[in-house]
């Protein structure tokens, strides 16, 4: 029910103002017990509560989806594992499951059409689930994403042919590990914004990550953004904020 349909049976004592309350609290949050689902967040930051799964059950997955559904919106959930989505499935048939990304997603309002593009740029394949949950978050926004995998700086001249490519790109998203040069590399080829997402994989001294995420942030490269280890989550949203920024 919408509100203005809500306010008119109040005007005419169709229902009561107790339950009208009610009914206006479950328009913005719906309290499930162990999660409370922000229904109004697509309406205030144009992307709809993304559900966390480490932590969770799939049935807690599950029922937070099912809130979600009842309210219209399309589902993102990150970083599930496979069995939790051999749950969700049970409930939900048409959620989909990116193996790379560990996402599920549930689209019920196809966007009309991809608004910008972004790029996606990972140095290694052991970078690719990194990357493919910002391409995948990315997707989910309604941005076209042209993915550029195993392009790292050991081989430079895999970077080359991807030029043009990168230069249609509103912004770019690079994704490294090991001593996370190529975000530096990238930025001294383009004047697009680059969002750089520090990577786990490396040998010991990699840190888990720590080493790439400091040379990222002591970048002499203007223009990058660096967000957290592994993190391609919040970069994907960044990038498509950017991108969806300028087609408006």
């Amino acid at each position: 029910m919408i509100l203005i349909d809500l306010l008119k049976k109040i005007e005419s004592g169709g229902i009561s103002a107790e339950k009208a309350a009610k009914s206006i609290a479950g328009m913005y949050e719906r309290d499930l017990g162990f999660a409370r689902i922000d229904l109004d967040r697509h309406k205030r930051c144009g992307l709809p509560e993304v559900i966390y799964c480490p932590g969770k059950n799939g049935f807690q997955i599950a029922n937070i989806m099912t809130a979600m559904r009842k309210s219209g919106q399309n589902i993102l959930a990150t970083r599930a594992s496979p069995e939790q989505y051999k749950i969700v499935r049970k409930k939900h048939r048409k959620a989909l499951y990116n193996e790379h990304a560990k996402t599920i997603t549930l689209v019920q309002k196809k966007t009309s059409r991809r608004c910008g593009q972004i790029a996606i740029i990972c140095a290694g394949t052991s970078d690719i689930p990194v990357a493919e949950e910002a391409a995948v978050t990315a997707e989910f926004m309604g941005v076209k994403v042209a993915r550029i995998y195993d392009a790292g700086v050991a081989g430079l001249h895999r970077i080359f042919k991807h030029l043009p490519e990168l230069r249609r790109s509103k912004a770019l998203v690079v994704v490294a590990g090991m001593e996370g040069a190529l975000p530096s590399v990238v930025g001294g080829l383009l004047d697009r914004p680059i969002i750089a997402v520090p990577t786990s994989v490396g040998y010991g001294t990699n840190l888990k990550g720590f080493t790439p995420l400091l040379a990222m942030l002591n970048s002499c490269v203007p223009g990058i953004t660096v967000v957290n280890i592994d993190n391609g989550f919040s970069a994907g949203v960044a990038a498509a904020m950017i991108a969806k920024e300028g087609t408006k």
